[in-house]
């Protein structure tokens, strides 16, 4: 027999068989959040992005806690205690059906719930991780302002102390789910430096009016944070949150589940390419058997599977507590960047449908822009392994 007949059969969808590094658990969490999302969002969104709206955002929250996707990779108060590759996974799956999706999952659990988790106190982990993690209550994380993206250390928010009281003014930017969230972390400036703030949306002088006219990230609720005067107890504070080290880990969380993300909006973009190729016929025959076509193709797969497989090598290094931060931005910077490359590929194979709503890759190009730019802009991660890499601080 010969070495050849041996071998699996050759899978267009998995060309590398990445599948056989998942164990049963990765594969049957995968395969139930791809089918909540063609269920549950795929027919529809397209619709939302068209209208600008999300407008079952908060079923789409409490569905996402049955499925223990919000604070995936916590453990206790409610939360699924997935590994890191598994909620890699889930992010993936999600984005590939709209990147407004993976923000709102990204934004509840890696910032709002994990700064909590991991800066709060027992009786804030008790108070609101475990509504968060169900879906009851949708969180928040208020750090970029609207002069004050990428340098979060100018911040201007400031929190001031009145007896036991803490007194809060200013303003966030760019803040996903801000208007339908229940509970807001704040980050601020103090005389003791920047400190989190755990604030329930319904105090007074707290509004979060919603930014509209977006031209990406449409399916997705954004908005700004108007702190004027909020008055919070003293124990609304994170004890453990001080300085950058807070928001800046709370930030690198969620940038991984980025790394992923990207990967599944070119994987929808990519597919839908190769499906049209396929299908599409011109002089005479289908597009696909064009010499040029399947360069672009093969080109697109290369750079998917290999920013899957970035992916899953970053995904097992969180798990065994060896993931660095500038490996993170190694890994969005790369990722996020292919991701918008292969989905300009692909609408050049769709040509003028490319364009279309009927089809996905128009939407998850102009998603992918605002992800290039949240949470650090391409600029920001190049600096960040320039110093790793020289040991010469360049970002002043």
């Amino acid at each position: 027999m010969s070495v050849s007949s041996k071998l699996p059969p050759f899978d267009p969808g998995d060309p590398l068989g990445l599948d056989d590094l998942l164990d049963a658990e990765d594969l049957g969490i995968r395969d139930t959040v791809r089918a909540w999302a063609a269920d549950r969002v795929l027919p529809y969104v397209a619709d939302w992005y068209e209208k600008g709206e999300l407008p079952e955002i908060r079923e789409l929250a409490r569905e996402l806690g049955g499925l223990g996707a919000l604070g995936m990779s916590l453990s206790g108060y409610g939360c699924a205690g997935a590994s890191a590759v598994q909620y890699g996974l889930a992010c993936l799956e999600l984005e590939a059906a709209d990147s407004g999706i993976r923000s709102l999952v990204s934004v509840q659990g890696s910032l709002a719930m994990y700064a909590i988790y991991r800066f709060g106190s027992e009786e804030q982990k008790r108070e609101w991780l475990p509504r968060m993690a169900s879906g009851e209550v949708i969180g928040c994380f208020g750090l970029t302002e609207p002069d004050h993206g990428s340098d979060p250390a100018s911040m201007r928010t400031y929190a001031k102390r009145d007896g036991s009281d803490w007194v809060l003014n200013g303003r966030k930017m760019w803040i996903t789910n801000g208007s339908v969230a229940g509970v807001a972390v704040v980050w601020a400036q103090t005389e003791d430096g920047i400190r989190g703030f755990v604030v329930p949306t319904g105090s007074s002088g707290f509004s979060a009016p919603e930014i509209k006219h977006k031209w990406s990230l449409r399916a997705s609720v954004t908005s700004e944070l108007v702190l004027d005067d909020v008055r919070l107890p003293a124990d609304a504070v994170l004890p453990e949150g001080t300085g950058l080290r807070g928001p800046l880990s709370c930030l690198s969380h969620a940038r991984y589940g980025i790394v992923w993300g990207a990967m599944g909006a070119a994987r929808s973009s990519f597919e839908a390419a190769v499906d049209y190729a396929k299908s599409r016929e011109q002089f005479g025959r289908p597009i696909g058997g064009f010499q040029l076509t399947q360069a672009k193709l093969a080109d697109m797969a290369v750079e998917l599977h290999k920013g899957i497989l970035l992916a899953h090598h970053l995904g097992r290094r969180m798990d065994a507590g060896r993931l660095r931060p500038e490996q993170v931005s190694f890994g969005k910077l790369n990722n996020v960047r292919e991701a918008i490359e292969i989905c300009r590929t692909a609408r050049t194979i769709l040509g003028a449908n490319g364009i279309s709503l009927e089809y996905p890759v128009m939407r998850h190009a102009t998603n992918l822009e605002s992800v290039l730019t949240y949470e650090g802009t391409v600029e920001m991660h190049q600096l960040v392994l320039g110093k790793a890499l020289t040991g010469l601080d360049a970002f002043r």
